[in-house]
């Protein structure tokens, strides 16, 4: 396991609590460490020169990244660097696109206490790093000391096993510590996602943020999909690839509810009259609730989902369009900043795959974001999968919005 970095100890009283504070800034520069300081330079002036206690960095994979972390820490100084390399991100209610600069959110104060940690060998084995890690995390934060606390994860968005990730650390946190995150992207180049620990590049690694907190910490999530028809039997599967669906061809079940006609890994079929949706599976979750798993033919012709689907679940075929998703931006920053006392920063985390959806819309949902988050500012990122874990073990999801406000 990688080292850690060095954490303050100390514990702030209620009485002396000063609010959190969020600065966020952003550059398109082409040089990495122009873009850097650039950014990380208008997210610090925001803090009324209050040090900050965490630096989130949010990068498009163009840049030469070592040099990107260079200027972050040359300009934030000996403070807490976390971040990862995405597919476009949103701030303050503005898309970038993916392929398109960096953004910098700094926070401020002492309302939260911050643990950070990564590991690397996601690959080889997603649980046991998974354990290892929320164990450093909650050790850097000095977690006994707050009453409630939470979790937010990045990791490397083409390792795979997520949900065996998110199994792992669930084991460390349990039910009463909900988990945030997403998986990083490549601006759509499917070849290698970075994240990131102060100075450190990591592949095939994953970083943790353990939250404490004094009041709870919500996380909440919402996808926009509806159910169509009535739930099937997943009867055989092979990893990401969906053979049988009710002891039928799983495509042939596919191609009753909708046709495809895309190149492949396209994620939006035709329906029956000649409208277009997006197609995926709804996990059905024991409170009846679904987690998506998005689906798609790949070059052999087969269905295929992100994130493998487990023998024997219980599933409805899903579809969506683009209002279906939009609608979702408005309710969730609501959700996220209900009961928060005085927030300083909405985290949220879509999933690349909405704007595949989105199309010449995608623009829309960060601006909806931002208008339901008032003057709160929003800030994040579009992930390969989003982590929001808020009752039982299952928590990763795709094409969802997840968020938490701070």
């Amino acid at each position: 396991m990688d080292n850690l970095p060095a954490v303050d100890d100390t514990v702030a009283t209620t009485d002396t609590v000063k609010p959190l504070r969020a600065g966020i800034g952003a550059s398109t520069a082409d040089d990495p460490t122009a873009a850097a300081e650039a950014a990380t330079q208008a997210a610090l002036a925001q803090l009324d020169g209050s040090p900050p206690a965490l630096v989130m960095v949010l990068s498009s994979v163009r840049y030469d990244l070592p040099r990107l972390l260079a200027g972050v820490r040359g300009t934030a100084g000996d403070v807490p660097v976390v971040g990862a390399t995405t597919s476009g991100h949103l701030y303050q209610g503005q898309l970038a696109a993916p392929g398109t600069g960096v953004a910098v959110l700094a926070l401020a104060g002492d309302r939260y206490r911050f643990g950070v940690a990564s590991v690397t060998g996601v690959r080889a084995d997603a649980f046991t790093v998974g354990r290892q890690l929320a164990r450093a995390a909650r050790d850097a934060a000095g977690a006994e000391d707050c009453p409630h606390s939470a979790i937010m994860l990045l990791v490397d968005g083409l390792a795979g096993a997520q949900q065996t990730l998110l199994s792992g650390v669930y084991r460390v946190g349990g039910a009463a510590v909900p988990v945030i995150g997403g998986a990083a992207g490549d601006d759509r180049r499917l070849e290698q996602t970075f994240v990131f620990d102060g100075d450190r590049v990591l592949s095939d690694g994953a970083v943790a943020v353990w939250i404490g907190s004094q009041r709870p910490v919500r996380v909440v999530c919402q996808h926009g999909w509806q159910p169509l028809g009535l739930p099937q039997l997943v009867t055989r599967v092979d990893g990401p690839v969906v053979h049988e669906i009710g002891g039928r061809p799983a495509r042939q079940v596919f191609e009753e509810h909708f046709r495809h006609h895309g190149p492949p890994h396209d994620l939006v079929w035709e329906m029956p009259g000649g409208h277009y949706s997006a197609g995926a599976f709804g996990l059905i979750e024991p409170d009846g609730s679904l987690l998506i798993r998005g689906a798609f033919i790949d070059g052999d012709g087969v269905i295929r989902t992100f994130a493998p689907l487990p023998a024997y679940s219980a599933v409805h075929l899903v579809s969506c369009g683009q209002d279906d998703l939009l609608e979702v931006a408005d309710v969730i920053a609501e959700q996220a900043l209900q009961d928060v006392v005085d927030p300083a920063v909405l985290l949220t985390f879509s999933c690349v795959a909405r704007l595949d959806i989105l199309r010449d819309r995608g623009a829309e949902e960060p601006t909806r974001l931002q208008a339901a988050a008032g003057n709160v500012p929003t800030f994040g990122f579009y992930t390969y999968g989003e982590y929001a874990r808020t009752r039982g073990v299952a928590g990763y999801h795709n094409a969802t919005i997840a968020a938490v406000a701070l």
